[in-house]
């Protein structure tokens, strides 16, 4: 039996457990603070991921070092940096998207940089964690140059309910999984101010063009942003309520300040701090190509969540944008 280690005990990382669990494996889920894994080994719930009992047979623990065959990292973007040093020896699977304030990194050059030594890929797609949790269909990409390695986490991780697909554009899959984010954050905005569905078809579709664009720029492919990590995460975020960038937007849209809504939450956004950064990089920033990517509707969420513009002024200058052809 392989044994797995998911770090981070988050809704994600709860989820990851479960499936993990589930796919055969001996699961270790730690938890940062002790006194919060001491409560979840005890109960058997988390409260990021409400209604959800924990197998009896996974171990909640904030011991370390750890000791396993796979580690699976589901922390937030902006924690992978400090973690990343204290990973065990072993193929790594990073669940997190986004890039890096500051250096405006994507996870595995982030993995890159700090850990060499390890095989790394990414997980993602279109996934909720709860419905993860409870063994819904659903399907993902593990995305990794290594073959060898995508077929071992495809193996580790996959079930008949939860459908895994190799991808050798890891590149194109990290940019996917960032910017839906953002773009997530325009169209919830887009339905909070009430503007439609037609609004809303409008803007992810050209947040697909965007996505594409910078993927493609960076090395990436243009098919990878149409697959699972591109678009299917692109749809599910910008339209499902339980998006934490959608609901966000949609709160923005209505009048709701920015502090006030990540005030109420106890889980992070990851949109918020990967807009600028996502701009940033799409400017050449960060990297060794110097070629500026149009990205509007980001750089328009970038600007609203700074406080530099409001939805009004973002919504009337992507409108007066110069017509063009497709």
């Amino acid at each position: 039996m392989n044994s797995v280690a998911v770090i981070g005990a988050g809704a994600w990382g709860t989820a990851l457990a479960i499936q993990a669990f589930r796919a055969g494996n001996q699961v270790t889920l730690w938890v940062r603070d002790p006194t919060r894994a001491a409560s979840i080994a005890a109960s058997r719930e988390n409260p990021r991921l409400p209604g959800v009992q924990l197998p009896a047979a996974i171990t909640a623990t904030s011991i370390q070092p750890i000791e396993t065959d796979t580690t699976l990292l589901a922390v937030p973007m902006q924690f992978i940096r400090a973690i990343m040093p204290n990973l065990p020896a072993a193929p790594l699977v990073i669940g997190a998207k986004g890039l890096e304030s500051g250096t405006l990194r994507l996870p595995l050059e982030v993995a890159a940089e700090v850990r060499p030594d390890l095989r790394a890929a990414v997980l993602t797609g279109p996934n909720f964690a709860h419905e993860i949790a409870a063994g819904l269909p659903a399907a993902s990409v593990v995305a990794a140059a290594d073959a060898a390695l995508r077929d071992r986490i495809a193996e580790t991780l996959g079930t008949a309910s939860f459908r895994l697909y190799g991808n050798d554009d890891p590149i194109g899959a990290q940019v996917g999984g960032a910017a839906k984010n953002v773009i997530a954050i325009a169209a919830g905005a887009v339905i909070g101010a009430g503007l439609g569905e037609n609004a809303r078809a409008a803007l992810i579709t050209r947040g697909l063009a965007e996505l594409s664009r910078l993927a493609v720029a960076l090395g990436g492919r243009a098919e990878t942003v149409m697959g699972l990590s591109g678009l299917g995460d692109l749809l599910l975020t910008c339209t499902g309520a339980a998006s934490r960038n959608y609901s966000l937007g949609v709160a923005l849209g209505r009048g709701e300040r920015l502090a006030d809504v990540l005030a109420g939450r106890s889980s992070v956004t990851e949109g918020v701090a990967t807009a600028p950064a996502l701009v940033a990089r799409a400017q050449g920033a960060g990297s060794e190509s110097r070629a500026s990517v149009e990205m509007p509707i980001c750089a328009a969420v970038a600007s609203l969540l700074a406080g530099r513009t409001t939805l009004a002024e973002a919504i009337t200058s992507l409108l007066a944008r110069p017509r063009r052809d497709e």
